[in-house]
């Protein structure tokens, strides 16, 4: 039978998420619940990718209404803007957890090169907001035909 068991007292993911958790509360209280949750915000996932003929910019936007997303393009600055709203609760509620956030929210994207402004298309479906900018024909990457001489 050992005489001695090191228990780690100290579990710094565990520590870390309960001092995490400790401030939201206090920041909570500090400002109240409602401007709480407005600070913390809404901030939609992104993904930016490219082929040869187009970028794509793809945002998570689930429980976003279409007619809710404003998409400018301006000096290869794109920018989405949006409102999540969820439904408030018809009685009082004590969450457990509460991940999803209602609001306003705005991404800019700098896009690294000037685009064709008149082809491009949004599009959405299944709470996934695709953006389609064509590339210019200038910078559109050309074969070359080697001739024979």
């Amino acid at each position: 039978m050992p005489w001695y068991t090191f228990e780690p007292s100290w579990e710094p993911f565990r520590d870390l998420d309960q001092l995490r958790r400790e401030m939201d509360r206090l920041w909570e209280q500090a400002i109240g619940p409602e401007r709480y949750r407005r600070r913390v915000g809404v901030f939609p996932l992104l993904n930016i990718s490219e082929d040869k003929e187009n970028f794509y910019v793809r945002a998570e936007l689930a429980g976003v209404h279409p007619e809710d997303i404003e998409i400018t393009l301006e000096d290869c600055k794109l920018r989405v803007r949006g409102e999540r709203k969820i439904p408030t609760e018809e009685k009082v509620v004590g969450y457990h957890r509460r991940e999803r956030e209602a609001g306003s929210f705005r991404r800019v994207i700098r896009l690294p090169e000037r685009l064709d402004a008149a082809k491009v298309e949004a599009a959405f479906k299944n709470g996934i907001l695709t953006v389609t900018l064509a590339k210019p024909e200038e910078v559109k990457p050309k074969q070359i035909t080697v001739k024979c001489v």
